[in-house]
């Protein structure tokens, strides 16, 4: 009796653990959590986390609730860099190996394991396809035979796929297989008329996962002859035209994806061209506020566009002297640097930046804190700068005036304090005020 009461006491543990998501981490010093997200097609639900061990393992275990689908595990921040989606069919464990160097290997869970091997054997033959093209050949037996290999390789997976999730992405991936030999403007011209012929813009598991901004982004970028702004526009109306009919939310999130991207260029030209002509209207049309807002601020603060005003306080020979950033005539340059006393990126490249500042240049440090107390004596470490408190830290007006999401961030100004540059880190920094 006791051996049954037993059995029926731990029932509910097992009923309710069924499966796991686990792996290892490498090396296990450069991580300490791994977050487990659940991926929908309008944003992400916490799941569970675990500790990552001394010897870079972790285990999250999953119950009943936990459905089928798309989920992402989160290992370092921000969390929309540095993740990687994994699929969940609620039949298996699902167990991995993940380091920076050698990327992301999955020891069990067959779902996995087939859209990994697909991916990595549609590589190798697209690498194939590449190399036949850039060696100018016109060996119609060779560029045969390499089409039958991608057209097997494809056959072969989706049939190897059929009733799993994986499925789904292998098939949405097919490839423009020619049925005769065609030379490399003729390839790229079909290769880019068909290449979301099988993709599934409304597909709920596609939309949770990276799939379609992957897509979306190499389509864009990828199918460009040239760095070209009116190619990357090209592309754009392309792709939009592509797309026409789709949701509206799915518009907006991809073209988002790309819009960003071009953002962190500093191309102003394509960025500007992707608001004007499309993102604007969706970000009305789909009530999206918090895009509305962005796509305010960037305008504000693109390149080439005046910087928002603000008010400083100069302290000259022991008098404070209020004034803003537009009356300020004392360089012929001027870097506007967000920090805080308590951002460890900022503690350790501010004195750097110390050591290369033109004479030219005048520094605004604006401070994004919670309070003044570190502030107050690491301001001091920098004495020729003009220093400016922000408290509130993220809710403070001049982050969001500025779009500030990160700290340091860098904006150059000339005499006329029209933004000339927005340096990414040091090393772009180091740059534009050569």
């Amino acid at each position: 009796m006791k051996t049954i009461a037993q059995l029926l006491f731990l029932l509910p543990t097992l009923l309710l653990a069924q499966h796991k998501v686990s792996g290892k981490f490498t090396p296990a010093k450069d991580y300490t959590y791994a977050l487990l997200y659940e991926a929908t097609p309008t944003g992400t639900n916490f799941i569970d986390k675990s500790e990552i061990e001394k010897d870079g393992s972790f285990h999250i275990q999953l119950d009943s609730s936990v459905k089928p689908g798309i989920y992402k595990i989160v290992y370092a921040l921000p969390p929309e860099e540095y993740n990687f989606d994994l699929i969940y069919n609620g039949k298996e464990d699902v167990a991995l190996n993940f380091s920076i160097e050698t990327g992301l290997e999955f020891t069990t869970s067959n779902e996995n394991k087939l859209w990994s091997s697909y991916t990595k054997s549609m590589e190798l033959v697209n690498m194939t396809i590449s190399n036949f093209y850039s060696q100018e050949s016109t060996d119609q037996t060779a560029y045969k035979d390499i089409f039958k290999t991608l057209e097997d390789t494809q056959k072969g997976f989706e049939d190897a796929s059929k009733g799993t999730m994986a499925n789904t992405f292998i098939k949405a991936n097919a490839p423009y297989i020619p049925s005769s030999f065609e030379d490399l403007p003729t390839y790229s011209q079909n290769l880019k008329r068909t290449y979301f012929e099988n993709v599934n813009f409304s597909n709920p598991l596609l939309l949770s996962s990276d799939f379609l901004n992957d897509r979306v982004l190499a389509y864009v970028f990828g199918m460009a002859s040239s760095t070209d702004n009116n190619v990357y526009m090209a592309n754009v109306d392309s792709l939009m035209s592509q797309m026409k009919g789709t949701d509206a939310e799915v518009q907006t999130t991809l073209l988002n994806t790309i819009w960003q991207r071009f953002v962190m260029m500093e191309n102003a030209e394509v960025s500007n061209y992707i608001i004007d002509t499309y993102l604007e209207d969706l970000a009305e049309q789909t009530n999206n506020g918090e895009l509305s807002r962005e796509i305010i601020n960037y305008k504000k603060n693109a390149v080439g566009n005046k910087a928002q005003n603000f008010d400083i306080t100069l302290t000259k020979r022991n008098k404070e002297i209020n004034t803003n950033l537009y009356d300020l005539d004392t360089s012929n340059r001027y870097l506007i640097i967000f920090w805080s006393s308590t951002c460890s990126h900022c503690l350790a490249e501010l004195p750097e930046v110390k050591t290369i500042i033109p004479k030219d240049v005048q520094v605004i440090a604006i401070g994004l804190e919670n309070d003044d107390k570190t502030w107050s004596t690491e301001k001091l470490n920098y004495p020729n700068f003009i220093h400016v408190l922000a408290l509130g830290k993220w809710d403070n007006k001049l982050a969001d005036d500025y779009n500030v999401t990160g700290t340091p961030s860098y904006f150059l100004l000339n005499k006329d304090k029209t933004i000339t540059a927005k340096p990414y880190d040091l090393e772009e920094l180091k740059e534009d005020l050569k």
